[in-house]
């Protein structure tokens, strides 16, 4: 196997190699996800256990992370079913790792979907094809306002009420090319494609959030001059303890830190393994996590939540988030920049913004499945990337054509799955692997050793808050989804089920391939 480790693919520099993990990281839940939570969940109240979930879970599972995708690489192993195996030595290892395909996999079924509205919806601000001010003459109270925009988001992707959606041909036309780069960028490898994309998408993204985080401080109300920029940012950052009591608080906010670091998907595994064997992973990681969160909590919740505050006030903010993240990115913002001078423009960036940061993750999210292709059956990379955008292209005619099917993909494979791989890291690596093994790898190669207190904080903080999140969850979630009727729902499960078992297969032929002479 060192032969083939040695062949692998490596990052063509380190600054390419942090922006890759970045632009992996930074994604539509930065921008869209991120102000829904902290606005649902009291703003100042959210932030304190936000801060403390993202020191006890997400810095340690991204060391874990960063640390078992390194060793797996040196290995010829890129993807969790190898990686699991190298670590443990059991027959079950490489199937409990099948998780880190299987979720990137239906992640990004739909995901690549929602991401080229945005691209869709840059180009109709640029051109002024959404509905102007004069759409909500009259209105007075946040849905009034917001009607107009919901029409326009609800004729674009169909939704008419139904089992079956009918997109316009311009939303399937877009879609169709968002896959296309996403795929062309994929096929061009690590250093050629992945890395070269996210040098130039991730400075741009943070060019554009900073030319919309001034404008947004630059506003004034045009409902209501009582309202002003101060209240919206005390909104978010005015301290609240009472968050500290609050059991939904701290689920929502520990939920945030793993779609914020892009956790328990399997990505950041594969990335990890094209790094140089002594690279200081603990250093980049944390680089990494800090252009995450600048991203997510100077920008991602500036231009939102504090736009929302000073168009609608503190009670309208709210009300608008409580909507879900579709309502504030592709209703409301729209809605409020179509009140402020040059709004075609500054709509246009924040939707550019948004379709940058939905293409690196959907090449970060492509790339373990296209890994698993080249290092266990060794196909070549572009047989591997055609054959996975073909299969991309046909199975996101659940999401496109059939209400509900996005919702069910998105807690099986983008809520629930999570979770449960990212138990199973921390499991494998330091209770099955070894904790002294797994901290000396996490520790290798760097300048500055990390402090102690996280081996502890890994080895038994972090696997206890996650099994108290599944657990939350599962009791609070689970039996409404499991509920759940219609004709989306159970093909969407049909096709989820006959999905792993494919992986099952996959994987089975993988390792009998091996053992074969």
């Amino acid at each position: 196997m060192g032969d083939e480790a040695r062949r692998r693919e490596q990052w063509g520099s380190r600054i390419g190699l942090i922006l890759a993990m970045a632009g992996n990281a930074i994604g539509l839940g930065n921008f869209l996800r991120f102000p829904v939570q902290a606005a649902e969940n009291g703003g100042g109240a959210f932030m304190i256990p936000y801060f403390i979930s993202f020191l006890v879970l997400g810095i340690p599972l991204m060391w874990i992370e960063w640390g078992m995708g390194r060793y797996g690489g040196t290995l010829g192993h890129g993807t969790a079913p190898g990686i699991f195996d190298a670590l443990w030595k059991h027959r079950a290892a490489k199937y409990v790792g099948i998780l880190g395909i299987f979720l990137p996999l239906v992640i990004l079924v739909y995901y690549t979907y929602i991401c080229s509205w945005t691209l869709s919806f840059s180009i109709a601000s640029l051109l002024g094809l959404y509905p102007g001010p004069e759409a909500a003459a009259g209105a007075v109270t946040p849905q009034q306002y917001l009607a107009p925009y919901r029409a326009y988001l609800g004729d674009y992707i169909g939704a008419g009420g139904g089992t079956w959606l009918t997109p316009t041909p311009a939303a399937y036309l877009i879609f169709a090319l968002t896959l296309l780069v996403g795929f062309f960028i994929l096929e061009k490898g690590v250093a050629g494609g992945i890395e070269r994309l996210n040098k130039a998408a991730v400075p741009a993204l943070f060019i554009m959030a900073l030319i919309l985080f001034v404008r947004v401080l630059t506003m004034e109300s045009p409902t209501s001059r009582s309202v002003s920029t101060a209240e919206g940012l005390a909104f978010l950052w005015e301290p609240d303890l009472s968050g500290l009591l609050s059991s939904k608080v701290w689920l929502a906010a520990a939920g945030q830190v793993f779609f914020t670091l892009s956790l328990g998907l399997g990505a950041i595994l594969t990335y990890a393994s094209y790094v140089k064997k002594d690279e200081d992973i603990a250093l980049d990681g944390l680089s990494t996590a800090s252009l995450n969160e600048f991203a997510e909590i100077v920008f991602g919740s500036t231009i939102a939540i504090t736009s929302a505050v000073i168009f609608f006030g503190v009670e309208g903010a709210r009300e608008v988030a409580s909507g879900g993240a579709f309502q504030l990115g592709f209703i409301s913002m729209p809605a409020i920049f179509s009140h402020m001078p040059a709004g075609q423009v500054f709509g246009f960036l924040w939707f550019l913004l948004l379709f940058f940061a939905g293409l690196t993750s959907i090449v970060a999210l492509s790339q373990p499945a296209v890994a698993f292709l080249e290092d266990e059956f060794g196909w070549t990379r572009r047989r591997s990337v055609v054959c996975m955008g073909i299969f991309f292209f046909l199975s996101a005619h659940l999401p496109i054509f059939l209400d509900g099917s996005l919702d069910e993909m998105d807690f099986w494979a983008g809520t629930f799955g999570l979770v449960i791989l990212a138990l199973f890291e921390v499991i494998v690596f330091f209770w099955v692997f070894g904790a002294e093994k797994a901290w000396a790898e996490i520790n290798r190669g760097a300048r500055i050793r990390i402090p102690r207190v996280f081996f502890y904080i890994m080895k038994y903080v972090t696997p206890a808050f996650l099994m108290v999140i599944l657990v939350a969850w599962g009791y609070e979630q689970l039996p409404g989804v499991i509920a759940k009727e219609g004709v989306g729902v159970w093909v969407t499960r049909t096709f989820l089920a006959a999905l792993l078992m494919a992986h099952i297969v996959a994987v089975k032929r993988a390792w009998g391939k091996r053992r074969s002479p």
